[in-house]
């Protein structure tokens, strides 16, 4: 699949060149002749005999953006200055900072901000627990906590690589929902350590999100940790992902005119997100779907299976889906489904397997940056097609979801976080897309709809505040 040049691989180049003659033309040409894109050139300093240019340039990989510099080196009579990723220009020193709400400007501000005034604070949560909800920055933190163990789509890179990903996490959670999450980078990949250190640490915040910890531990950690603090616990990978499938898949559906108790779903990857988008979409109406992995389609006879472990994911899946006892590969699976969802790995499908599918297909491509099938060629035959990408329409993207999440959470003061809020928030945020905007390609809202947020958590917000009640009662 061709890869168009992208602002995740952009670059900044200084150049002196000639003042006269064509030398600017000829840094355009070599740019798009080596299939970059020239986003910016501006002239930083001029002369008689030169000129200092700025050339911003958008390549496709890191590599691609190295044989462009050099091709730039080349041209007779440039000068190669500095170089910048800009990338890695965002992220120097880190990409997000504690600031204070209320100056210090005097000895009264530190006498109410620190002590002696902040004893008397202290005293009253000691008094009433719940009141840390209210004096305290609790009230609108969220820890995001990894061990580095299944970064994005780099793997076990651990904690400190890690680190940047939970940064921009933090910063999307204020940049959409305003509330002020806590990097967490733990040192270590053991549940019994995980479990104990985020209960432990759980005090200062109101809610919990786990990102990007390896299957079949984030199960394990997640169930335990929900079990163990009093403040709702979320994995995104996980939840997050299932609730913009369920959200597109509602709304696709009715692009196709068909409905969700009808249809029969095809997934491709029994993993964390895999397992998670299976059970919203059963607790959703799905009553047909049909799984594959490594080891092809999940039934239960399938031999790795027999002796399996009752409560594992892989087992789950095994008892709950496939009623018409599917066997075989995926690609035999595929053959006249309605809907095909892919968290997994690039390519495990061609054009061929998608015009086998039944009429108004439906294909969710969403393995990144290379998904299950080139989206472009899906198309050819398939009423409606989503990837995990931005170059594409339809992009599934957890942004959509997880700040309203939290934020309708935090408001309600919700201990839990629970399949009722889940399908509410898919429900909000599928609404979001109107009548009169749904067509094939806009499924699913921009990440940048100011009504994304607000819907999302004001759905979650009465469900969590319904439970609540009802506990109460």
């Amino acid at each position: 699949m061709a890869t168009a040049p992208s602002v995740s691989y952009s670059m900044t180049v200084r150049l002196e060149v000639p003042a006269s003659g064509t030398a600017v033309s000829q840094l355009t040409t070599a740019v798009e002749s080596s299939g970059g894109s020239v986003t910016g050139l501006d002239v930083t300093a001029s002369g008689h005999e030169k000129l200092r240019i700025d050339v911003t340039i958008a390549a496709t990989s890191t590599a691609h953006a190295q044989e462009i510099v050099e091709k730039l080196r080349g041209i007779e009579g440039v000068s190669l200055g500095k170089v910048s990723d800009r990338t890695f220009l965002m992220h120097l020193g880190g990409k997000i900072e504690m600031s204070s709400k209320h100056p210090i400007r005097n000895r009264d501000d530190l006498s109410m901000v620190y002590t002696p005034g902040v004893a008397r604070v202290c005293q009253a949560i000691a008094e009433n627990p719940e009141d840390a909800r209210r004096l305290t920055i609790k009230r609108n933190s969220v820890a995001v906590v990894t061990d580095g163990s299944a970064v994005l789509g780099l793997g076990n890179i651990g904690p400190k690589a890690a680190l940047p990903v939970m940064e921009g996490k933090a910063a999307l959670f204020k940049r959409f929902a305003g509330i002020d999450a806590w990097p967490i980078c733990l040192d270590t990949q053991d549940s019994d350590e995980i479990v104990a250190i985020v209960k432990a640490i759980a005090p200062g915040f109101a809610g919990i999100n786990l990102e990007d910890i390896s299957a079949p531990r984030c199960f394990e950690i997640e169930a335990r940790l929900r079990e163990a603090v009093d403040i709702p616990v979320f994995h995104d990978d996980q939840h997050g992902t299932a609730i913009v499938v369920l959200a597109a898949l509602t709304n696709a559906l009715r692009v196709v005119d068909k409905k969700v108790e009808d249809v029969r779903v095809v997934m491709s990857g029994a993993g964390a997100a895999g397992t998670a988008i299976l059970r919203l979409l059963t607790a959703a109406g799905v009553r047909h779907a049909v799984v594959a992995d490594i080891h092809g389609v999940v039934h239960a006879g399938r031999q790795d299976l027999v002796s399996a472990d009752p409560e594992s994911p892989l087992r789950w899946i095994a008892d709950n889906t496939n009623p018409e006892g599917v066997t075989g590969t995926l690609r035999e699976a595929v053959r006249g489904a309605d809907v095909f969802i892919g968290v997994s790995a690039p390519n495990v499908l061609s054009g061929d397997d998608v015009a086998a599918m039944a009429d108004g297909a439906i294909v969710f491509a969403l393995a990144n940056p290379d998904p299950e099938v080139d989206p472009a060629i899906a198309r050819q035959t398939a009423a409606v097609v989503a990837t995990g990408r931005s170059d594409f329409p339809n992009q599934i993207n957890n942004v959509l979801v997880f700040p309203g999440v939290f934020r309708g959470l935090l408001d309600a003061q919700s201990r839990t976080v629970n399949t009722e809020m889940m399908l509410a928030a898919a429900g909000a945020l599928a609404d979001v897309v109107h009548d009169d905007e749904l067509n094939a390609n806009y499924i699913i809202p921009s990440v940048f709809n100011d009504k994304v947020a607000g819907a999302v958590a004001g759905a979650v917000r009465d469900a969590a505040r319904a439970v609540t009640s009802t506990t109460a009662v």
